[in-house]
């Protein structure tokens, strides 16, 4: 993936003020030279096989546990288990500068929920890791709740091996447009960043964001275009600003949890190293499809801040159906 010249305004607008950004081509092509390597190996037993002090970023979406079709449901203690001796194993394998990005949701079990980023900070912990940020991944469309409100966030927990680590903030594509860049001190000197504003630790990524904490993107549904089979897929996006803020040029990447191949490929068209690692056979086959759709340029990938579509008054779906005129509603 090439930068295009970042004096070239983007269609992104934040307070009717076009700003400037870093947009990419439209067509995605491989780096040979960073072909992703994966493996059909239970990652509990691959990652022992690793060197020491060789993976620069290990960033994945570990099985919630919460029935889906490639996870065996376990008493919640069994499940969380094995990650005890696992992330041994990662902060073994991890460079000293090196960094983890543990993406989860909650656990569910008969209604009531436990945020898993609870007990992982926990298992982490004691492993040696420090935690640097939980960072509120915030999306607006999934299962719609009856008996509490319906869950719209998943958190990423960013752990380092030392206090000596790789942080990017100015690597393109992590700072954002800022919201108020005309704002000036007291004394008249402009407050800002031209390269942008930290995002936050708020996944919002398209309008305002590493300053809060939360980042908003869209998780990949039904009209998504990296939308793949598998359940519960994160998108290129995602991880793009991690792998960006986190690693250099020609760095190691390990997903252990690879499934449909998203960090690896992202990984790739940054110019980095990657290994994934994934147990099932359709996610596998998928995973490599879309290697290959890589390698031919026609791979389908949302472009990094790209705003989330707001419908028109004027669309159908914005429309109040007229069913619920005769019932009572807050419309």
């Amino acid at each position: 993936m090439e930068y295009l010249n970042s004096t070239i305004f983007s269609d992104i607008k934040t307070d009717s003020l076009h700003c400037k950004s870093y947009i990419y081509k439209t067509k995605y092509s491989m780096n040979l030279k960073y072909k992703p390597i994966i493996k059909k190996v239970n990652a509990f037993e691959a990652i022992r096989k690793e060197k020491n002090n060789s993976i620069d970023l290990l960033i994945t979406s570990p099985p919630y546990n919460i029935g889906k079709e490639y996870e065996t449901k376990k008493k919640f203690e069994k499940y969380l288990e094995p990650y005890e001796d696992f992330s041994i194993d990662i902060f073994n394998k991890l460079k000293n500068t090196g960094s983890l990005c543990w993406q989860v949701g909650n656990y569910v079990n008969k209604g009531e929920i436990i945020p898993l980023d609870i007990p992982f900070f926990d298992i982490f912990h004691k492993a040696g890791f420090k935690l640097r940020n939980r960072i509120i991944w915030h999306f607006q469309h999934g299962l719609h709740a009856s008996k509490r409100f319906s869950g719209r966030y998943e958190t990423i927990l960013w752990f380092t091996k030392s206090d000596k680590y790789i942080f990017n903030l100015d690597a393109p594509g992590v700072r954002v447009p800022s919201k108020y860049p005309g704002k000036r001190n007291k004394k008249g000197k402009v407050t800002g960043n031209p390269l942008g504003k930290n995002p936050s630790d708020f996944m919002q990524i398209t309008k305002q964001d590493w300053d809060k904490q939360i980042w908003e993107m869209p998780n990949v549904k039904a009209n998504h275009p990296e939308k793949t089979i598998h359940p519960a897929q994160f998108p290129i996006e995602l991880a793009q600003r991690c792998i960006l803020a986190l690693t250099n040029e020609n760095n190691l990447i390990l997903d252990p949890f690879c499934g449909t191949a998203t960090s690896l490929i992202c990984s790739n068209l940054h110019k980095r190293f990657s290994i994934g690692y994934e147990n099932n056979s359709d996610y596998l086959k998928i995973a490599k499809k879309r290697i290959r759709e890589v390698e031919k340029g026609t791979i389908k990938i949302r472009k990094l801040g790209k705003p989330i579509h707001v419908p028109k008054t004027t669309d159908k779906v914005a429309q109040i159906p007229f069913e619920w005129f005769q019932k009572k509603s807050i419309y």
